[in-house]
């Protein structure tokens, strides 16, 4: 992937900062509660490292409960272990170690690297580069491409996440799947969380086999739940979106390329954009809502770069996401158990879709 030049100068500055993890900031007033709902995304999940990053660097944030789908999820469960163990601070080194051994450059085995590879370069994507590409990803499935059924993700997972551990926490903790029979979303909470339940709500169909999980089959959850905010109605706090996919084009799509990518931007924005009409209707005064949009930074990102899983790459959008975070600290720290920072609808929104009128 050609790196536009303002970006690789980002990249650059990210290069020579990567070493040290800076110690959280001591914060000696109020700490704030906080419920996070991470999106999906692909490789772009490494935006949403790096807002958990700032967020647990910040010192002013407590994470209180956390909701992930698909590349969320996994960030989630990264999260919710390291804060599990040693705090924010074995949290944010967690995270780190992941996504450097997830990445093309990490130190995953051998055979295991051949598999992400292959996997990740046969993806059936509409903003492929490859004109035969299409035609060739409906002739084979996962179960003729990966007859062995290897799936090196679910190892990179268990070598960081203890998940009994992790199971007998206090953190509330949602992963979403999809029910490839019924199409419904199956939130799993903390007490129900394995590797097979990450690795069914990260299962993109036409890579991986559906993962079974007490004999029922289970795909993405970012078909059903992308991410689910709902489980955090009871609490009355307030919860942080991390929204990855863009929530809106200002021009229209022609092309087949844009044309796909954008029926896929609308169809992974649609579980989240139902839970938060159901929010309104059953009084959304119980919960209050904010988000951080990856797609608000205006960053030359397209659907085609969420296969792209170079470590420069994933730095770039970590450095990205804390900004993003550090931008949303700034404006709406002061907000955090007072009101809402987002209105549920695009029009009720200002331009820059950030702050609505208080809730």
């Amino acid at each position: 992937m050609i790196i536009p030049v303002r970006l690789n100068k980002l990249l650059s500055t990210v290069w020579r900062s990567r070493k040290a993890l800076p110690r959280p900031r001591r914060f000696r007033g109020r700490v704030k509660r906080l419920n996070l709902a991470l999106q999906g995304g692909g490789a772009h999940g490494a935006f949403t490292w790096g807002v958990i990053d700032q967020l647990l660097a910040d010192g002013r944030i407590a994470i209180e409960g956390i909701s992930g789908t698909s590349a969320g999820a996994v960030n989630a469960v990264m999260l919710a272990d390291g804060l599990a163990q040693g705090g924010s601070e074995e949290a944010r080194r967690r995270l780190a170690d992941f996504w450097r051994a997830a990445s093309f450059g990490g130190n995953l085995p051998e055979l295991q690297r051949a598999v992400v590879e292959r996997l990740f370069s046969l993806v059936p994507h509409p903003a492929s580069p490859v004109p035969w590409f299409g035609d060739f990803s409906r002739l084979l499935s996962p179960y003729q491409l990966n007859p062995l059924n290897i799936n090196p993700l679910r190892d990179l997972i268990e070598r960081y996440v203890d998940f009994e551990r992790l199971r007998h926490g206090e953190r509330r903790l949602y992963i979403a799947a999809t029910n490839v029979m019924t199409g419904e979303p199956r939130v799993f909470s903390r007490g129900e969380i394995t590797p097979e339940a990450v690795m069914a709500s990260a299962c993109l169909p036409l890579v991986f086999r559906a993962v079974e999980i007490d004999g029922v089959p289970y795909w993405d959850g970012g078909y059903s739940g992308n991410p689910v905010v709902l489980p955090f109605l009871r609490s009355g706090t307030d919860v942080l979106i991390v929204q990855i996919n863009p929530r809106e084009r200002r021009k229209l799509p022609t092309s087949a390329r844009e044309i796909m990518t954008r029926v896929h931007e609308i169809t992974f924005n649609a579980p989240l954009i139902a839970e938060l009409r159901a929010l309104e209707m059953s009084g959304r005064r119980r919960i209050r809502l904010h988000r951080i949009d990856m797609d608000a930074l205006g960053a030359p990102f397209d659907a085609h770069s969420k296969l792209n899983t170079n470590f420069d790459f994933f730095l770039m959008l970590h450095k990205l996401g804390q900004r993003a975070a550090r931008r949303f600290l700034d404006s709406h720290f002061h907000d955090i158990g007072r009101r809402s920072t987002i209105g549920i609808h695009v029009d009720t929104e200002t331009e820059t879709g950030e702050m609505a009128p208080p809730a």
